[in-house]
C-alpha cells in the first residue's frame, strides 16, 4: 500500500497537551520543523512560515524537500533512508550551515541542528533552523568597515610622511628640470649639442623614472582595493616597505637589517603586511630619535610553524602607564595622526592568523615589536 500525505483536515484535532506544545513552538524565535521517517512535515511553526514564505497549512503533510534547494532535495530522501537502515549519523546531533529555499525561489543560508525522537507513531526528526542572513549581512558590513579603516590608516600614514615624500620627489624633478634647462641654454647659444645630447637625455630619463617609481610605490600603498591573500616570501615585502618608510627621512639613523635563513613562505595580503612594517619602522625611528646614536634593528627569523619579524629601537622603551592602551585605536600621544597605526597593525596580524606582540624594554633597552605570521600551507604555491 502506497504512503500518502494526509491533508491537515484529515488529521485528528490536537489534545490539550498537544495544543500547548504547538503554542510553545509557535512562540519560538527559531524555525522548528518536525518530520517523520518518510520526510513528511508534521510540524511547521510560525518562525518557519516567516522564514520560508509558506503557511503551516501548505507545508504540513508535504515532503520537507519543498523548503530545500534542488541539490539538497535530490539527496535528502536517500540520506534519511540510509540512516534508518544503517544507523550511521551524518548531521543528527550536530549543527551545520545549509541552505533553504523560500517560496519565491530565493536561496538563503541557514544554521540547522537535527535531533531524533522515538514516538508511538514511529521515529521523528526535529530540525531547528536559524536564518543566517542578518548575521551574514552584519559580518559583511563589519568586514567592509574594517577594510575601510585599514585603508584610512594607510592614507593617514602617507599624510604624516607627506613633507618627507615631497622632499624626496623634489630631488629627481629638480634634476630633470636642470638637465632640460642645460639643453635649452646650449641650444640658444648655438652650441652643437649633438655630442652631449644623448648623455643628458639619458640622465633626465633616469631622474624621471626615479620620480615615477616613488609615485608608483605610494599609489600601490594607498590605493583602495579588496584584500587578497598571496603566498610570498616575507623579506622582499619588508625591504620594499623599509624603502618606502625611509623616503626623504630626515632622522640620522642606522638601520641594522638581518634576514633569517630558510624562512617558509607566508600567505598574506602584501600591502597590508607592508602597512604593518611601515608603522613599526616609523615608530622605531621616532622612538630612537633622541638617542645619542639612533639605531633600529629589523630582523626576520623562523619560529615554530611560522615567521617572526622583529623591529627593535634603541630608545628609552615604552612607559608602563602607556602599555595598557598601546594597541587601542585613537589612543596616540603624537601631535599628528589618528592613533590607528598599532591598533590596525595588530588587527591585520590577527586576521592573518598571527599576532603583533611587544617587549616594552626600558632600563636602557629599547622596545621590540614582533610580528608573528603562520607559514603558508605546503600545497600553496609562491606567486
Amino acid at each position: 500500500m502506497k504512503d500518502f500525505a494526509p491533508s491537515p483536515e484529515d488529521l485528528p484535532p490536537p489534545t490539550v497537551s498537544e495544543a500547548r506544545l504547538l503554542s510553545v513552538l509557535d512562540t519560538a524565535a527559531d524555525g522548528i520543523i518536525v518530520i517523520d521517517e518518510h520526510a513528511r512535515i508534521l510540524i511547521f511553526n510560525k518562525a518557519c512560515e516567516t522564514m520560508f514564505g509558506l503557511s503551516a497549512t501548505e507545508a504540513v503533510g508535504q515532503n520537507v524537500k519543498i523548503v530545500m534547494p534542488t541539490e539538497y532535495a535530490r539527496d535528502h530522501d536517500a540520506y534519511v533512508g540510509s540512516y534508518i537502515r544503517t544507523g550511521v549519523k551524518k548531521i543528527i546531533g550536530i549543527g551545520r550551515e545549509v541552505q533553504g529555499r523560500h517560496a519565491d525561489g530565493t536561496i538563503f543560508p541557514l544554521e540547522l541542528s537535527v535531533g531524533e525522537a522515538a514516538t508511538p507513531d514511529g521515529r521523528q526528526f526535529i530540525g531547528i533552523l536559524r536564518d543566517l542572513r542578518p548575521r551574514k549581512e552584519s559580518e559583511q558590513r563589519l568586514a567592509d568597515l574594517q577594510s575601510e579603516l585599514v585603508h584610512l590608516a594607510r592614507v593617514s600614514a602617507i599624510d604624516e610622511m607627506g613633507a618627507a615624500i615631497a622632499h624626496e620627489l623634489n630631488q629627481p624633478l629638480t634634476a630633470l628640470m636642470l638637465y632640460l634647462q642645460a639643453i635649452r641654454r646650449a641650444h640658444s647659444r648655438g652650441v652643437d649639442i649633438v655630442a652631449v645630447l644623448g648623455d643628458i637625455l639619458d640622465k633626465a630619463a633616469g631622474e624621471a623614472e626615479r620620480a615615477g617609481h616613488i609615485i608608483q610605490r605610494m599609489r600601490q600603498f594607498v590605493e583602495k582595493r579588496d584584500p587578497e591573500r598571496l603566498v610570498r616570501r616575507l623579506d622582499p615585502l619588508i625591504d620594499e616597505a623599509i624603502d618606502l618608510t625611509l623616503l626623504g627621512q630626515r632622522h640620522r639613523i642606522r638601520i641594522d637589517r638581518r634576514q633569517g635563513e630558510n624562512l617558509p613562505p607566508v600567505s598574506v595580503d602584501p600591502v597590508q603586511i607592508q602597512q604593518i612594517v611601515v608603522n613599526l619602522v616609523r615608530n622605531a625611528i621616532e622612538a630612537a630619535a633622541g638617542a645619542g646614536e639612533p639605531a633600529i634593528q629589523i630582523r626576520t627569523r623562523a619560529s615554530e610553524g611560522g615567521v617572526v619579524l622583529e623591529v627593535q629601537d634603541n630608545g628609552p622603551g615604552i612607559a608602563p602607564e602607556a602599555l595598557p592602551k598601546l594597541f587601542e585605536a585613537f589612543a596616540s600621544s603624537k601631535r599628528r595622526g589618528m592613533g590607528l597605526g598599532l591598533a590596525i597593525s595588530r588587527t591585520i596580524a590577527q586576521n592573518h592568523g598571527g599576532d603583533l606582540l611587544v617587549d616594552p624594554g626600558g632600563n636602557g633597552k629599547g622596545a621590540c615589536f614582533s610580528l608573528v605570521l603562520p607559514a603558508a600551507a605546503v600545497a600553496d604555491e609562491i606567486g
